[in-house]
């Protein structure tokens, strides 16, 4: 071996001196290789590392912290906690609050069939409502409005500081009904008892929020009262009876085929109407629905030819692509019914044997003007006499003539037909179907308390839908539920429907653009998959779809900080049901010291005495005691309300006794931080450039202790701790962004960073840096608090250059210094980015961007590794082809004006005679088309960067064009940070920078088709109402139905929403 040595050395030799001598006979050409002296940036580094870390070590005492908590070492007992009973103990809490709110429905119900039942209908019926448009105007004499008397609101920090009324409900009519028509009027009138009951409820229940009945007239009354703003147009276009909410109540799933008639006949503004008319149907269709669209003529054209013989989930994404499908639909040819009546049996025969599909309803939806025939030996060939498929027929256009066919198709098959002549007429027209569909549950009389995903936002007889009541339970109430002082510092709970969807989970987004913060479309059908994305085989998401009780694990990549940082870390999962409703609830713990717990004890004298300290604050939304059950103590703070409860003054509080005894345990044990921080800021001589701001701390309870080393005007980062900085504070979802990345550090030493603003260009200019407080010196022990400080990036720079001058020469004299223009030095954390830059406006950007030479050849050399992250909830931007015609066609006014011009046309005769009529129309179809840039929903894939924590330092050479580019990379002692020196002279532009930007992942079109088709696993809600023998099958629309007084129902609802 030490032969090879030599050999290597000798080689060594020869090699360097025929370079040197090389180089001197090209030094014009090429330029010198600068050599960086390894010795001299340890030095700077150890020189920096040392000063810095007892700045933070002294500013933040966490030396005092740790030594305080390991006085209390041998009087606390620590425990592994047992996921599978916390698991199974918070879902029984979720389902007792989730009974409460179904219990406040089921009286709403009771109360309002009741209220139905007692009432005469009186057509000349006179009733002036509360009309949530009209309330509180008046008119230029200063007179009320009619339908709009005075209407107390307060603002009320329950409904989100809104102005309401708590002791009234209000009545919100859609702009396109005549509010005072007898059967609203009538509506509002039995409906108002309803009063009663929803303040009753409120009472029963102070945290219940929004309480509601929608009619199947079209009223909309919802408790709290408050007041309904139009839109520009002066128009409100909500209609609570195409709500996905109404819907889901009102009917069963159901597998739909709709056929579309794209013959020559439908030319013009008829096929602008079918289009309209399949687009809402596939407003009504909700993620327990499938459904398939065909167009046809003399042929068979699928919407979507990847579908062909199946039906897909009426999930958004799915409706979406469909809508995007039809306007490749033109009309042309003969309409051969027949042979899409058979497709369309067959393919709804062979998907229910598959068992994939809803397993309930299933039906034909006909959109054409006109059948030749009856087919009514189809129908006798698939559908009698069970009459298992429902048939709903719209016709198009006012031609009558082969109305009776299209009548007796939907009687025969206990369906429905409607005519729809206008634009206008679509939406309502639609809607009669679901009033069909909901007979079966209505004669049963079945009140299935229906769930629904996350929004932001019935008796008997023959079958008459009342309308739904319901009431929004806000996802912060569920996340009351959870105590997150006992998931750990990264761990967390989440819950999904029987489709797999996020009901509430930390990593949903449901809003874009930070500061508008707008809804993502798809924000309410996030699959737990997209989210839980390492899980590639969907074990976990299976299992809780399934309603299983167990446990997973795996390797996770967790981003923080605005998505720039990563976590790698091991989850163990652990999962269970949440009874008598559709979801299942998960609890997510990392391994190490996420699995441990600790239980302190002090007496509640001295625990309440240092808990009232004025540095001592709580987390807001953790529920240390719940002030939300009685009216009297909304108002409470959280330390109020535990003061008042431990104190015997507040017996009627429900708390979490072992949470307060852990808060008042850290609170006896961090108080002497609070005269140690007063110390400091008393002595002059310390401080005195004011380059430290902030100390602060925070325990595994939620407490917080702040301490300002300058007055609060002179804070150069106002925000930092504040309820507007959500990543900095423990919240119902997470720990603080310093906490989480502290406890990740290696003990004793600092976490340093650079806030992340939101904007493009970071104007950050503080420094942040945290260290984390353990109970033992083993993985095993609990992180109980993480302390630190916030100082002016300016002071923390200025010791970074102090320290780059440094040299070990005698003389003084340095070889080399940050100052040479013929070095460029940096300070970057172990995610790449940079703090400390001779480019002050480098300060915040990924080392990548500015360096991507030296950037690549440390990934090559491992000193960092690049980890591949996904993000399935991005919203990216796309041109979109767009035309002023299309856009006038959605529009309702627009509609409308286009509807009379078609019947004008179809007026004169000779028009249709010489097909004139699409020329009559072409002004509203012809496409003025334009580039629209719009931001959709979209997949995206992007890069994070981690340090190797095992290297310490490195030294590169990087061959570029015509030089080579040394570089010294060195570890900054205690910290998380690097010094890298780069040689400023050899330029390597060849080599591109690295960046973070997220690329698009683009599906071709058979990856987007397999996507299509593979439907993921999901369970079908447990009630199915199809059929009852008791329907009134001549309801269809095209008889009139008897006039005996019909049996009604009113199905109650639950929506889960987010009020965050």
């Amino acid at each position: 071996m030490p032969e090879h040595l030599n050999l290597l050395r000798a080689f060594g030799g020869v090699f360097f001196i025929f370079w040197t001598a090389f180089n001197t006979a090209l030094v014009d050409v090429v330029g010198s290789e600068q050599q960086i002296p390894l010795s001299v940036v340890k030095l700077w580094a150890s020189a920096f590392g040392g000063e810095i870390k007892s700045i933070a070590a002294k500013y933040s005492g966490s030396q005092l912290l740790q030594k305080k908590y390991k006085e209390y070492e041998k009087d606390v007992a620590i425990e592994e906690i047992d996921g599978l009973q916390l698991v199974k103990k918070l879902a029984k809490n979720m389902e007792e609050m989730f009974h409460k709110k179904s219990e406040a429905v089921r009286r709403l119900v009771e109360a309002a069939e009741d209220a139905y039942l007692k009432h005469e209908f009186d057509a000349d019926l006179q009733y002036e409502y509360f009309n949530a448009v009209l309330i509180n105007e008046r008119d230029e004499e200063g007179n009320y409005l009619e339908l709009g008397k005075e209407f107390i609101l307060v603002p009320n920090d329950h409904f989100n500081n809104l102005p309401v009324n708590i002791s009234l409900s209000d009545v919100q009519v859609p702009t396109n009904m005549y509010n005072k028509d007898p059967a609203i009027v009538n509506g509002v009138y039995w409906s108002e008892s309803l009063n009663k009951v929803f303040v009753d409820n409120f009472d029963r229940d102070p945290s219940l929020i929004w309480q509601y009945f929608g009619s199947a007239k079209g009223f909309f009354r919802q408790y709290p009262g408050i007041k309904w703003e139009p839109d520009e147009n002066g128009v409100i276009a909500f209609d609570c009876r195409n709500r996905k909410w109404y819907i889901q109540a009102a009917t069963s799933p159901k597998d739909v085929v709709i056929l579309v008639d794209v013959s020559g006949s439908m030319k013009g503004l008829r096929l602008t109407i079918a289009k309209q008319t399949v687009s809402s149907i596939l407003d009504t269709l909700g993620d327990d629905d499938f459904f398939n669209i065909i167009a046809y003529n003399e042929e068979l054209h699928y919407v979507e030819p990847c579908l062909n013989g199946t039906l897909v989930q009426a999930d958004r994404a799915n409706k979406e692509h469909f809508r995007e499908h039809l306007d490749k639909l033109f009309a042309k040819g003969i309409g051969m019914l027949d042979i899409a009546l058979n497709e369309a049996f067959n393919m709804l025969n062979e998907f229910n044997h598959t068992g994939q599909g809803s397993i309930c309803s299933q039906a034909i939806m006909l959109i054409t003007d006109g059948a030749v025939d009856t087919y009514d030996t189809i129908f006798a060939k698939y559908n009698w006499p069970d009459r298992k498929v429902r048939i709903f027929t719209y016709l198009i256009g006012r031609e009558a003539a082969f109305a009776d066919n299209l009548k007796w198709m939907a009687c025969a098959n206990k369906g429905f037909f409607t005519q729809i002549s206008t634009l206008a007429d679509v939406q309502e027209n639609v809607m009669e179907y679901l009033h069909v569909l909901s007979r079966p549950k209505v004669i049963d009389q079945e009140h299935d308390v229906v769930w629904t995903e996350a929004y932001i936002d019935s008796t008997r007889s023959k079958g008459i839908l009342l309308g739904v009541v319901g009431t929004d339970v806000p996802v912060k109430e569920l996340l009351k539920t959870i105590p997150k002082y006992k998931l750990g510092i990264h761990g967390y709970a989440f819950a999904i429907t029987n489709n797999g969807y996020i009901l509430t989970h930390p990593e949903l987004r449901p809003l874009y653009e930070e500061g508008k913060k707008r809804r993502k479309p798809n924000y309410s059908s996030v699959d737990l998959s997209e989210v839980e994305w390492e899980d590639r085989d969907d074990v976990l998401r299976n299992a809780m779809v399934n309603r299983k009780t167990g446990k997973f694990s795996m390797e996770v990549k967790k981003t923080v900080d605005k998505g720039k940082r990563v976590l790698v870390m091991t989850n163990d999962y652990y999962y269970t049901d949440i009874k008598g409703t559709p979801f299942s609830l998960g609890v997510a713990l990392s391994r190490g010291h996420g699995k441990y717990f600790f239980r302190g004890n002090v007496t509640v004298e001295e625990g309440l005495h240092d808990l009232e300290h004025p540095d001592v604050s709580l987390a807001d939304e953790w529920s240390y005691c719940n002030t939300d059950l009685h009216p009297e103590h909304r108002q409470m703070s959280q330390l109020e309300a535990i003061r008042r409860y431990l104190t015997g003054k507040e017996p009627l509080l429900q708390c979490d006794k072992e949470l307060i005894q852990e808060v008042l345990f850290d609170a006896v044990v961090s108080a002497p931080i609070e005269a140690y921080w007063t110390s400091l800021a008393l002595n002059k001589s310390e401080n005195s450039d004011k380059g430290v701001e902030v100390a602060f701390l925070g325990t595994r309870t939620g407490l917080s202790r702040i301490n300002l080393f300058v007055g609060p005007e002179q804070l150069t980062n106002q925000d930092f701790l504040t309820a507007e900085d959500k990543e900095n504070i423990f919240n119902a979802d997470h720990f603080p962004l310093w906490y989480r990345r502290a406890a990740e550090q290696i003990p004793g030493s600092f976490v340093y960073s650079i806030p992340f603003s939101t904007e493009t260009a970071n104007k950050s200019n503080v420094v942040t840096a945290s260290t984390a407080i353990q109970l033992l010196d083993d993985r095993k022990s609990p992180v109980v608090a993480a302390v630190g400080i916030q100082m002016k990036l300016e002071f923390f720079q200025r010791k970074f250059w102090t320290a780059s001058r440094q040299c070990a020469s005698l003389d003084g004299r340095c070889a080399i210094s940050c100052d040479d223009e013929a070095i460029n030095c940096y300070l970057i954390d172990n995610n790449g980015f940079i703090l400390v830059s001779e480019d002050y406006g480098q300060t915040g950007y990924f080392f990548g961007e500015v360096e991507g030479a030296v950037m690549n050849k440390l990934l090559t050399m491992g000193s960092f590794k690049r980890i591949t992250l996904y993000d399935y909830q991005a919203m990216c931007r796309t041109n979109k082809e767009s035309s002023d015609s299309a856009h006038s066609l959605l529009d309702p006014y627009n509609a409308f004006f286009a509807a009379i011009k078609w019947i004008m046309t179809e007026l004169v005769l000779f028009l249709v005679e010489f097909n004139l009529c699409s020329w009559w129309h072409s002004d509203l179809t012809a496409k003025a088309q334009r580039l629209k840039q719009t931001l959709e929903p979209c997949d995206t894939e992007y890069p994070a960067f981690v340090s190797e924590r095992t290297i310490k330092e490195t030294t590169g050479n990087i061959a570029c064009d015509d030089c080579f580019k040394s570089f010294v990379i060195q570890q900054i002692p205690s910290s998380n940070l690097f010094m890298v020196v780069v040689d400023n002279e050899c330029f390597c532009d060849s080599i591109p920078p690295i960046t973070m930007a997220p690329i698009e992942i683009r599906y071709n079109e058979s990856l987007k088709c397999e996507r299509l088709k593979s439907q993921k696993i999901r369970r079908r809600p447990e009630s199915c109402h199809g059929f009852h023998p008791e329907e009134n099958a001549r309801e269809c629309g095209g008889v009139s139905g008897l006039s005996a007084k019909p049996p009604l129902v009113l199905l109650p609802l639950l929506l889960t929403i987010f009020s965050r």
